[in-house]
């Protein structure tokens, strides 16, 4: 009777062992979180090539030795300011010979006009044949044309002497001068190049995914876009985009935009490189930290609390990923518990004790951490 006693005791004591434990198991609690739905804003970085929204190369229109250089390198020029001479004086002596051959051909005209007159007045006396007269006006009439013949010589001259002298086109900065006094151009050949900087274009491309969700925006804001030099900083005037290819590029799969940006300060140089930045919205977007999430062979997964604290492994399609947040795009729904933090260290089929707790504070909170 005794000894059954002591069993009793004994199996009570066990019982009470793992009755305490279990209630110590379960004393063990994880925050666990609901996705939010909002709508985020993210931004996209795209390469893009920097030009002037005014660039033109100067090239010789005739052959000779340039002669003298008005302007220097980065030197700021106006329209119409004069740049580059070439010796000219071969272009002046057939001036000169043309403006003769000109005035010559008028002073044939001039003497055919007076021996057309006395002939009609010969013609009505019926001193001489009509026939007389039209050999008379035909010569008149040929000699009209090599006076305007004479005279396009002279303007083509002309012409070619204004060519000697180099002249900007409009206001910009000089760039570099590759040929100095003395040297001797060919027709065509570049004399510099300039640059108004006022403004500049940037060109970037665009997937076919990306343009498609651009054009698909209702956002006015995504025209305004920021730039990003090379060396990582920002820019600090905002541009707009101003025009979209009107064809795809079949190498690529990219189509080209092109950016406008105000460059005041004249820190945009033509044929730079820098990133367009351009802001997007995605809408009613399901969000949870990535520090709830894991990863095994490159898959994500959650851990989903059921009704009964119980810990179910989930795997989840991210459609965008963020600095500390990842947009599911499947997988999950907003109704859905997951727990908050030490994914690492949870098991499948693990039993806890849900406390729930806000996601925007949570994370506010840790970050102050």
């Amino acid at each position: 009777m005794k000894n059954s006693r002591i069993l009793f005791l004994a199996l009570c004591l066990i019982a009470a062992s793992c009755s305490s434990k279990k209630e110590t198991e379960k004393a063990d609690s994880h925050e666990v979180i609901n996705p939010i739905v909002k709508d985020t804003s993210y931004s996209s970085e795209y390469v893009a090539e920097i030009q002037s929204v005014k660039y033109v190369e100067v090239r010789s229109k005739v052959k000779g030795y340039i002669e003298n250089i008005y302007v220097d390198e980065g030197q700021s020029v106006t329209e119409g300011q004069l740049l580059f001479t070439l010796n000219f004086l071969e272009f002046e002596k057939e001036l000169q010979k043309a403006n003769a051959a000109y005035k010559n051909a008028v002073a044939d005209l001039k003497a055919a006009e007076v021996e057309l007159a006395n002939v009609k007045l010969l013609v009505e006396k019926n001193i001489v044949s009509k026939s007389e007269l039209d050999v008379i006006k035909a010569k008149a009439d040929a000699l009209t044309a090599s006076v305007e013949e004479a005279k396009a010589h002279k303007e083509q001259a002309a012409l070619y002497l204004s060519f000697a002298q180099i002249k900007a086109p409009y206001n910009g900065i000089i760039n570099r001068i590759p040929n100095k006094v003395g040297s001797l151009i060919a027709e065509g050949d570049m004399l510099t190049s300039i640059s108004d900087n006022r403004e500049i274009f940037a060109y970037f491309n665009l997937s076919e995914i990306d343009y498609l969700n651009y054009i698909s925006s209702v956002e006015k804001k995504t025209k305004t876009v920021s730039l990003k030099l090379a060396n990582n900083a920002l820019y600090g005037y905002e541009g707009k985009i101003e025009m979209i290819e009107s064809e795809f590029d079949q190498s690529t799969g990219n189509i080209a935009f092109r950016a406008r940006f105000p460059n005041p300060d004249a820190i945009l140089k033509h044929g730079s490189n820098g990133k367009v930045v351009v802001n997007k919205q995605l809408k009613n977007a399901l969000l949870i930290p990535q520090k709830s999430t894991f990863e095994i062979q490159d898959k994500i997964y959650v851990f989903v609390v059921n009704q009964d604290g119980v810990l179910k492994q989930r795997n989840i399609i991210p459609k965008m990923r963020f600095p500390d947040f990842y947009a599911v795009e499947s997988g999950l729904s907003k109704d859905d518990k997951i727990l908050f933090e030490g994914a690492e260290n949870a098991k499948d089929g693990n039993k806890i004790q849900p406390l729930p707790v806000d996601l925007a504070t949570a994370m506010s909170l840790s970050s102050k951490d």
